[in-house]
Parts: structure tokens; sequence; C-alpha cells
């Protein structure tokens, strides 16, 4: 009698081992060709290679604003009422500003603790490269937090991919279309069709994230001296990974209190999307996938529609606690001293300014540029931090995803429970 042959799928197959390995060989090559071509090939290299990165990132910023648009509209249209929306924003938000409370005040902690800064001379310091950083925080105000807040165009705001701007809309589009009720549900179902198949497009579009991340890692380490690097900056990059520990230790410790046993279920959804934002240190690059993930996980669709791009402007954890962390530490370099009242007042102005730059390229760096100038820190201190900031940033991106995926699951299942 012949049997069939078993087919098994083949791990290479899964998106998570094919991202892995695509950083593994792209920080191969990478090195590869650092250790091997003069400098100018290797930064033309950086730049060509880093094109696979980029058209993967395009790529996701291409659906993130119709998908949030039509998911959170639906969301709110099925929610029906403004109650339901005022509640589980008022949840939302309550977990957004605890958690960056908490973040913040845990980078504060390890940068006394640690006192990375103290005693450290850097030479040939580059102050130039701080400009592009440094230009940025000029009309950094209370104006600049109103204008990323509320759009003046719902067109402009989906161009630019202000995530915020497009949840406001959003949010009075969707309340309006409940308030008319049986009258706009040919809207609302078009809509919910429409957000099906943008979420359909997210499976194509993360077939190129490992070609992304292979460009992404391969780029870097092509044009940095990881050795020297690491060094250089040996005490600075390891006190930031105690403190970046810590505040995984504690989300993840918050998540297995509230998800109890299915937290394992959560962590196996979310690793993809975790090592994407790892690869290509960027959290808005898995903002389509980790929106997927969270549905499979169990979240409904209204409550993940809602929590996540709230989450992607108020709940950055990780870019949070470095911000804190960053900032003093240039204040010990350049020894200033800052008294314990002084850093709660700069942690306080952390927690609403870093509110107002979503969207904004390198955001973290603003808002620790802007700071350093608030409180009579040498702005160019931010110089110091630029070369090694991108490996900080793959490890910040991961962090700010964890976050809003535990923040967005335990809302869900409060929700779930009411």
């Amino acid at each position: 009698m012949e049997t069939k042959p078993t087919t098994k799928k083949s791990i290479f197959k899964n998106l998570t081992v094919q991202i892995v390995i695509a950083m593994i060989f792209g920080a191969i090559l990478g090195i590869f060709i650092h250790n091997n071509y003069i400098e100018e090939d290797a930064k033309s290299f950086s730049d060509k290679i880093k094109m696979l990165a980029t058209v993967f990132i395009r790529l996701v910023q291409m659906i993130i604003s119709p998908l949030v648009f039509t998911t959170l509209v639906v969301g709110i249209a099925k929610l029906g009422d403004i109650k339901a929306v005022g509640r589980i924003g008022g949840k939302a938000l309550g977990w957004f500003f605890s958690a960056s409370l908490v973040s913040l005040l845990i980078g504060l902690f390890w940068v006394n603790t640690l006192q990375p800064g103290v005693g450290l001379k850097l030479g040939n310091v580059d102050l130039t490269t701080a400009a592009e950083v440094t230009e940025k925080t000029e009309g950094f105000s209370a104006q600049n937090f109103v204008e990323h807040i509320i759009p003046k165009s719902i067109i402009e705001a989906m161009a630019n991919n202000e995530i915020l701007q497009i949840v406001i809309f959003s949010i009075f589009f969707g309340l309006a279309a409940a308030s008319i009720g049986a009258n706009a549900k040919p809207v609302v179902s078009a809509l919910d069709k429409t957000s099906h198949i943008i979420l359909k497009m997210v499976n194509y579009v993360m077939k190129f994230a490992p070609l992304g991340v292979f460009g992404a890692i391969a780029g870097v380490f092509a044009i940095k001296n990881v050795d020297e690097l690491l060094v250089t900056y040996a005490k600075f990059f390891s006190s930031f990974l105690v403190g970046i520990g810590s505040l995984w230790l504690f989300l993840l410790l918050v998540g297995y209190i509230f998800l109890r046993g299915s937290m394992n279920l959560l962590l196996k959804r979310i690793v993809s999307p975790l090592i994407i934002a790892f690869g290509t240190t960027s959290s808005e690059a898995v903002f389509p996938k980790l929106t997927e993930e969270l549905e499979r996980f169990g979240v409904k669709d209204r409550i993940v529609s809602f929590m996540l791009p709230l989450g992607y402007s108020f709940n950055l954890d990780g870019s949070m606690m470095y911000m804190t962390f960053a900032s003093i530490f240039i204040a010990q370099v350049y020894n200033v001293p800052l008294t314990t009242e002084t850093q709660m007042i700069m942690l306080l102005v952390l927690m609403l300014t870093s509110k107002g730059i979503a969207g904004v390229p390198r955001a973290s760096l603003v808002v620790v540029a802007a700071t350093c100038g608030m409180f009579k820190i040498p702005i160019e201190g931010i110089a110091l931090i630029l070369p090694i900031d991108h490996f900080c940033d793959m490890f910040r991106s991961a962090t700010n995803d964890l976050g809003n995926a535990i923040a967005t699951s335990v809302v869900g299942k409060w929700e779930k429970d009411n």
C-alpha cells in the first residue's frame, strides 16, 4: 500500500526566521564591506543597499494612513456612542501617561546611578553632524504641540502620515457616522470592506520585510566601525542597555499581572513585529503587522484600531526612557550640575513636549536637543550620542512596540470583562 508523504512547513517560510537570517547576513556583508573597501566605496555601498530598507518602509507608510482611517472610523461607528469612546480613551490615556512616567523615571534612575557621562572625554566629536537635529528644535513650543495634534487638512495629514492628526479626524468622522445611524451604514460598510483589503495588503508588504531588514543592517555595518564604537561608548551603551532591560522587565511584569497565561501567546504573536522594529529602527514600520497580530491574539478590531494609533503618539516607552537618560548623560559630560528638583522639572517637561512631535524624524533626539536648550545644557552635546544612536534606536523601537502591544491587549481585556 502506497503512503502519501507527509509535508511539513519549512521553518524557512516563517517570517520571523527569515528576518533573523536577514539580520545575520546583513551584518556579515556590512562588516565585510567595511573591512575590505575604502571609506568612499563603503559609503556608496551603504547608500545603495539602504534603498532596500527605504522601499520596505515606504511600502508600509503607503498603507498606514488608509488603515488607521478605515479601521478607526469603523471601530467607533460600531461602538455607537460617545460614552464608549470616552471610556476607552480614558483608559488608554491613563495607561499611556502612567507608562511614560515610569519609563522616564527608569531612565532618570539609571543615568544617576551608573553616571555614564561622569569623567568621560570624547575626542574628535564632529559637531556638524548635530546640525540636522538641532535645527528641528527651532519653534519647539506650545504652538508646535498643537500643530502636531489638530489637522488643518486631513489630506495633508494623510500625505505626511501624521497619525495623531488622522486619529483626531477619524474620531470626529466615526462619531458623526454613529450619530446618523442607518443612513451611514453604506459608508461604514464600504470602509469596513476597505480595511479588510488593506489588511490583506499587509501580508504582501511583509514579504519584503527580510529584504528591508537586510538592507538596513548591511548599510549601517558597512560604514560603522562597531568594535571601535562599542569600546568608546562602552559605559554609555551598557548603561543604556541596563535601563532598557529594566523597562522590559517592568512591561513584561505588568503584562503578566493583567494578562496572566495569555501573555505567552501575545509574545509569540508579536515577536515578528518586534524583530522588524529592531532591524529597521522604525516603530512605524510594524504598525500594520502589529494591528494584524493583535487582532489574531483576540483583541477586538475596534480596540486595536483605537489604541494603536494613539499609542504611536502617546506611548513610546523606549523613547521616553532614552530621553531622560540621554539628556542627563550630556549634562554629566559637560559637568552641568542638575539638582533633584531640576531633574523632576525636566521629567515633566519631557512628558509634555514628547507628545507634540509624532512623525518627526529622529524624534527622540529632537526632544533631547530641545530639553538641553531649556536647561542650559550645551545643545551641541547631541553630537556626543549621534555615533551610537542607531544602535540605541534599535532597542528603543522594539521597546516602543512591546509597550503598545501590551497596552492594547490589557485595555482590550478590560473592555471584554465589562
